[in-house]
């Protein structure tokens, strides 16, 4: 079958790269893809806003699956569109990635269904935040509700900070993303990623992974849309991820199902790893960025097969998602001045240096300028290796990342750190 892929970041071409590779996949398009996404598929023009005309190239172009990358356009509906034209697409509906689309929303579901998570409270002005904030104390979670890019969240360990943060909401830094807030209780632990996949009945798990969203070394700085990560997260034990599909994925299904938004896709939770189990802390409705890249770096099954599956609604006639028993690590490497103010046109080179070892580098943030590979993005490239260890999955990423002259960019030197130091006591 043909295959569009929309998206354009490291997500997308680890897709991309593992899609071209599906006994399934005929021909692969990717709209508007990247630099390292057309060494997988052939690229278009496509406004992902513009329903019609998507499920018209489909339509012209016999796409039998479309797998839809990004947030923003489940939000908007598109998952919804391409299945009115009788499309199968991997996503979920609107209703559905309210799940990500609203921080309110899912705070609510899960009290409704009896999900662990933080204390919350939903808030729609300024003031009315102040004055909630006033009943949790520091530390506290303060969220703009919509999307925001990976860059709504502040965790404030001070009341200053969270006054700062409730402000900034209001003042409309996030745009309507920011029009309420979520004020959430601080919970204390071990963050982990999970995934897993279902067709709106049955639901299997994919994989784990520990990202790392502060800008800068030993978890400081601000929040980003994500530096770093690694696969599979140890701390995630298999009793734990039981647990998480018992007591967290399957009440979210069923509940999502009996209130008429079945969900079908992939389940992305960042999940805190407390003294009292695992708790919710947000879910999102796409594949992770960078999760994803190492996930996919370790995933032996038919990428295609299982994500048709969803979409056709026969995810429970495949045998579960296969894995290698290696860790994957990606290192991400940014523009100077992210997540603030990212520089373009920063000159790359050095990536098939790079791989000759067997790392891949995922092309993020790139594009051709006058026959040269610069940067177009804060998050520009994700060099990503395996190993036997996390602590040797590490050293390949770094010795891959050095190999790439980006003078105008930079990296954490410590993606993987938690699990290297237990590796190594």
């Amino acid at each position: 079958m043909n295959i569009l892929l929309l998206g354009s970041g490291g997500r997308e071409h680890a897709l991309a790269w593992k899609l071209a590779q599906s006994r399934l996949c005929d021909k692969l398009y990717a709209a508007p893809g990247n630099p390292g996404i057309a060494a997988h598929a052939e690229l278009i023009e496509l406004d992902v806003t513009d329903h019609a005309a998507v499920c018209r190239f489909c339509e012209e172009n016999r796409i039998g699956l479309v797998v839809i990358g990004p947030e923003a356009p489940l939000v908007d509906g598109l998952a919804d569109s391409l299945r009115a034209a009788g499309l199968p697409v991997f996503g979920p509906s609107r209703a559905a990635a309210q799940l990500e689309g609203s921080k309110g929303f899912t705070k609510d579901l899960c009290a409704r269904a009896g999900i662990p998570t933080g204390g919350y409270e939903r808030v729609t002005n300024e003031a009315d935040g102040l004055a909630a904030l006033a009943r949790f104390g520091a530390p506290v979670v303060v969220k703009a509700d919509g999307l925001a890019a990976g860059k709504g969240v502040t965790v404030a360990m001070t009341m200053a900070e969270a006054e700062d943060a409730i402000r900034e909401i209001f003042a409309g830094r996030f745009g309507q993303a920011g029009a309420e807030a979520v004020i959430e209780e601080f919970l204390d632990g071990e963050e982990a990623s999970f995934f897993a996949l279902t067709d709106g009945h049955t639901i299997v798990p994919f994989a784990s992974a520990q990202d790392h969203k502060r800008v800068g070394d030993g978890d400081t700085g601000p929040n980003t849309g994500g530096m770093g990560a690694y696969s599979p997260a140890k701390v995630l034990t298999p009793a734990l991820e039981a647990e998480v599909m018992t007591r967290i994925i399957a009440p979210t299904v069923k509940t999502l199902a009996d209130e008429g938004m079945p969900y079908s896709g992939v389940l992305f939770l960042g999940l805190m790893l407390t003294r009292e189990g695992p708790q919710l802390i947000e879910y999102n409705c796409r594949f992770g960025d960078p999760e994803c890249q190492v996930m996919l770096m370790r995933l032996e099954s038919d990428l295609g097969e299982l994500l048709f599956a969803c979409a056709d609604n026969r995810l429970g006639a495949l045998p579960p998602p296969r894995f290698s028993a290696d860790v994957a690590l990606t290192v991400v490497m940014a523009a100077n001045g992210y997540p603030d103010a990212p520089s373009k046109g920063g000159s790359i080179k050095g990536i098939a240096a790079a791989e000759a070892d067997g790392a891949m580098v995922f092309h993020a943030g790139t594009a051709w300028a006058a026959d040269q590979l610069v940067a177009s993005g804060g998050r520009v490239l994700n060099v990503t290796a395996r190993g036997a260890s996390v602590s040797e999955a590490q050293a390949r990423a770094y010795a891959a990342v050095d190999a790439i002259e980006f003078p105008e960019g930079f990296c954490r030197r410590d993606i993987g750190w938690r699990e290297v130091a237990r590796e190594q006591a």
